[in-house]
């Protein structure tokens, strides 16, 4: 058996020397041209980010002036159930036996740091119901009424020997917020149709302030 020895002659060695150097190159070409990617990648993901900021900002903005125009719109329409159910209201409760003659729209008062307002105050000798007017009544609207009730002889003293009562009307009343407002003593006025009605049965017994 014979080995055979492999020698290395100058010109071996010059061409692994020259094949190394060229892969060195183009590892450093790679290299390059991978850091040029990353900047690149780099500026993109900055002006990604900046659009998206800027988008974020114009839907903020949007999302403003949208709320304001709906603000504006539920308030429109709260004045139009008002002037709806302002006509109607004296000859709804005197056929509830409630002997009322005088209607007030939009009276308010600030006393003491505070104020409350009313949207329509129906009033006689004896009795006066106040009548939050609403577009779409939800559960809270009634809350806040009977929180308005609580405090309106405080901010008018000169009723305060009148019996209050309390009525909510509304375009559109969900049968739970007119159920609610049942249970809290208030009447409920609601459209049917082109009229206003009361929905209190004859079981029903009126709350007093």
């Amino acid at each position: 058996m014979s080995a055979t020895t492999t020698q290395l002659t100058y010109q071996d060695i010059l061409r692994m020397f020259q094949e190394t150097g060229l892969q060195i190159k183009e590892t450093d070409r790679l290299i390059k041209r991978t850091d040029r990617l990353i900047k690149e990648t780099g500026l993109q993901m900055q002006e990604t980010r900046q659009f998206m900021q800027e988008i974020s900002r114009e839907m903020a903005e949007r999302d403003k002036k949208l709320s304001k125009q709906i603000g504006a719109l539920g308030n429109r329409l709260g004045d139009f159930v008002q002037e709806m159910v302002r006509p109607a209201v004296v000859t709804l409760f005197q056929a509830k036996g409630i002997d009322v003659r005088e209607v007030y729209p939009n009276i308010s008062v600030r006393r003491n740091g505070g104020g409350i307002e009313v949207d329509l105050f129906v009033v006689d000798g004896l009795q006066a119901i106040a009548i939050e007017c609403k577009s779409h009544a939800t559960t809270d609207d009634i809350r806040e009424h009977l929180d308005r009730l609580r405090k309106f002889k405080d901010f008018f003293p000169r009723y305060r020997n009148l019996e209050l009562m309390g009525a909510v009307a509304a375009m559109v009343m969900p049968d739970d917020v007119a159920k609610y407002a049942y249970r809290q003593g208030l009447y409920v006025l609601a459209q049917n149709g082109e009229m206003v009605e009361v929905r209190n049965d004859d079981a029903f017994v009126p709350k007093f302030w």
